[in-house]
């Protein structure tokens, strides 16, 4: 359970961690691994309180803010410290409830914000490389080809894509109408170049790979049955390596890339979200972050002063 740090605490701490874990490990059934982390968590602070003659039973809230100041100045990132005060937090509550001490003095303590993730997307040079990755020669790369193609028109999500019928595309009105989460309906355009090669498949690749096969899905294998989700991802996969694109690619990474080149091309917000489907717009948002961030590349690539 002890970690390198944890022999260098105070034989009092060592004591009150030691029973903390135990309690974690009956009551709650917690893994190794995390009874480890819980430890370790509580050594550091031990560990940093001890030159000041401090117990962790003994500290209040300015010397725990202090602390975190601390490891925040030691680089610890977001996530983690975040983690750290939840394990501080955890610590002084069992310590309270046991009547160790009076006071939590984590209690009004804020935990980090966690800010979400950039999703990973794609220069609008990248995406033209892996649209033309797949051999339109066979029938499985036309029809990969298309589905490329579609995925990039409208931001659908894998499983819309995968799930799409022929009922659902009208191609008179070149729209699509989708089926998204808590099967909410909803209308998507697929503007001119997704149409023409649409058109072709349903013609041709479409009808040659079913052969007499009836089939209602629009993505169709010799198999007569639906394009699944897994073969979609492996053949994307080799795409990228085709493509040479280094970003760790999934289908949902063509979807950040049409939101993101639509923001970057001048759509409104709220249009965006419509298109993609998301019930709230803060969602939708995480796209103005990548465009932004998309604009101060840029400026640092080419501004003499950048």
């Amino acid at each position: 359970m002890a970690s390198s740090r944890f022999n260098n605490i105070n034989s009092d701490d060592k004591m009150i961690i030691e029973t903390f874990s135990d309690m974690l490990w009956m009551e709650r059934g917690l893994s190794k691994n995390t009874l480890a982390s819980y430890t370790n968590d509580l050594s550091g602070l031990s560990e940093w309180l001890k030159p000041q003659s401090i117990l962790l039973v003994d500290v209040n809230r300015e010397q725990l803010l202090a602390y975190l100041s601390y490891c925040i100045g030691q680089g610890f990132k977001t996530r983690t410290t975040a983690r750290l005060l939840s394990s501080v937090r955890r610590f002084y509550q069992y310590l309270v409830r046991e009547k160790i001490i009076n006071e939590d003095p984590s209690s009004r303590i804020d935990a980090p914000k966690l800010g979400r993730p950039l999703p990973e997307t794609l220069t609008e040079e990248e995406v033209t490389r892996l649209l033309d990755a797949p051999d339109i020669n066979t029938l499985e790369g036309y029809r990969d080809r298309v589905m490329l193609e579609v995925l990039y028109a409208t931001g659908l999500r894998v499983s819309e894509l995968i799930g799409l019928t022929t009922d659902q595309l009208n191609l008179r009105q070149g729209v699509l109408r989708v089926t998204g989460k808590g099967n909410k309906e909803r209308l998507v355009p697929l503007g001119e170049e997704s149409m023409e090669w649409l058109e072709k498949y349903f013609q041709g690749a479409r009808i040659e790979l079913l052969k007499q096969t009836l089939c209602e899905a629009l993505f169709v294998t010799r198999r007569g049955g639906a394009m699944t989700r897994q073969a979609f991802w492996y053949a994307l996969k080799r795409y990228a390596v085709i493509a040479e694109i280094k970003t760790n690619m999934s289908p949902h990474t063509l979807r950040h890339a049409f939101a993101t080149h639509l923001l970057n091309h001048g759509a409104d917000l709220r249009v965006v979200q419509l298109l993609l489907g998301h019930s709230d717009l803060s969602t939708t948002q995480i796209y103005t972050h990548i465009a932004k961030e998309r604009l101060k590349d840029l400026h640092r690539q080419h501004h003499p002063r950048g």
